[in-house]
């Protein structure tokens, strides 16, 4: 994927590192990967379990349902597929550098502004509707909760890349371990696959048997799912050694299998989600209990998460470069703004959210409630989206957004 600029540069100056021509089918997944997380985080005030609003909607359950059970573990996996092409073009310190100025800035400008401006809008609605920002900053940095929001990921993928780059420094080769497995999966993707699957079975089941599903760690701003924290390393290591292979010849090669074999990626993934979907409905239709859950519900239901989180993510590579690796794509205008986006759409998903909360688009509140969704969806798009390309005309924005 990447090279070094063979142009000498003059003597204690440092080349800057050029790369090849962008992967359409990998930037294409990412930017797609992102607009699920502001349809997510869009309906999610509207589902049947756990919503704010009044209106609710049962299938927007299965959104985020759909959503949350892999797009955190893809956005890891597509972050590390670019880590050690990016270490060996620019040695370790250079991308820490980098890494710094592109996700801790921006983290700590989010956990600081964007995200206490963004709850801000929740204490409004549900608790205290003459509360000023000012207040509402001083309580939240000082006693808490301090609420990162979305940006958890970002300080997340710093800390694997610092990881990544000590283990670029002693223990390279597990990681190059990996590519070798990504070049023999070349033919045989079920390979990688299987190995994903079952290093995810391992980190991931007595994880969440241990601390629960819902349980976070948090120091401040500091925040991560606990059981997940193994699961969210592998797929974002398994990138690393994607990477370290050559893309050309290994699992994500554009004439490898994997791309070829996507209908057996498709039906794991329908195979599994309706797995997620029947174990729901036992919960809540058949066990005597729903809040007190048997042992082999807590397991069953894990297997069947790990699973659809591995199929879903081949499944979604293997469609963009199978069926969207070359010409043009609806998502390309979107690609240099997808991170910025990210970073800012929390803010809008709640002001609107907040703006709507109690009006009535008619009798029936489920229509209400897609109505709404479909408000806040586009808008938060918009309004992102026109934020980040304003922003990122500021000298020397590109180089963090």
């Amino acid at each position: 994927m990447t090279t070094i600029s063979q142009t000498a540069a003059p003597a204690g100056v440092r080349a800057a590192p050029k790369a090849k021509a962008r992967n359409a089918a990998l930037d294409r997944a990412r930017t797609f990967v992102t607009m699920l997380v502001l349809v997510h985080h869009a309906v999610i005030a509207y589902t049947y379990y756990g919503h704010t609003d009044r209106q609710s909607f049962l299938g927007f359950d299965c959104v985020v349902l759909f959503n949350d059970s892999f797009f955190m573990s893809a956005m890891f996996f597509l972050s590390g597929l670019f880590v050690w092409p990016s270490l060996q073009r620019k040695g370790i310190s250079w991308f820490l550098r980098d890494r710094f100025w592109r996700l801790g800035l921006p983290f700590v400008i989010c956990a600081l502004l964007v995200m206490p401006f963004a709850y801000w809008a929740i204490e409004l609605e549900l608790h205290d509707p003459n509360m000023t920002f000012a207040a509402f900053w001083w309580r939240t940095v000082t006693v808490g909760p301090w609420n990162s929001g979305p940006a958890w990921f970002v300080w997340v993928l710093l800390a694997l890349d610092v990881l990544a780059a000590l283990v670029y420094f002693a223990l390279s080769g597990w990681v190059e371990a990996i590519g070798k497995l990504s070049l023999e999966s070349f033919g045989r993707p079920a390979l990688f696959f299987w190995a994903l699957l079952i290093v995810s079975i391992v980190v991931y089941i007595p994880s969440v048997l241990y601390f629960g599903a819902s349980r976070w760690f948090a120091l401040g701003p500091i925040a991560i799912q606990a059981s997940r924290i193994l699961l969210y390393l592998v797929y974002f290591f398994a990138g690393c050694g994607i990477g370290a292979a050559s893309f050309d010849r290994g699992l994500l090669a554009s004439d490898g299998e994997m791309a070829r074999r996507w209908p057996a990626w498709l039906g794991a993934t329908i195979a599994s989600y309706g797995c997620i979907l029947a174990l729901i409905y036992i919960k809540h239709s058949v066990l005597p209990d729903p809040n007190n859950l048997p042992f082999w519900f807590g397991l069953a239901y894990a297997f069947a998460f790990v699973t659809y989180s591995a199929a879903q993510t081949f499944n979604v590579i293997a469609l963009f470069m199978r069926f969207s690796n070359e010409g043009s794509s609806i998502l390309d205008p979107l690609r240099d703004s997808a991170y910025g986006i990210y970073l800012l759409h929390y803010v809008p998903v709640l002001w609107l959210q907040y703006w709507l909360f109690g009006m009535s688009f008619g009798p029936v509140d489920q229509i209400t409630a897609i109505i709404k969704a479909v408000i806040v969806f586009v808008l938060t798009l918009a309004i992102s989206w026109a934020a980040t390309v304003a922003l990122r005309k500021i000298p020397g924005a590109t180089h963090v957004l």
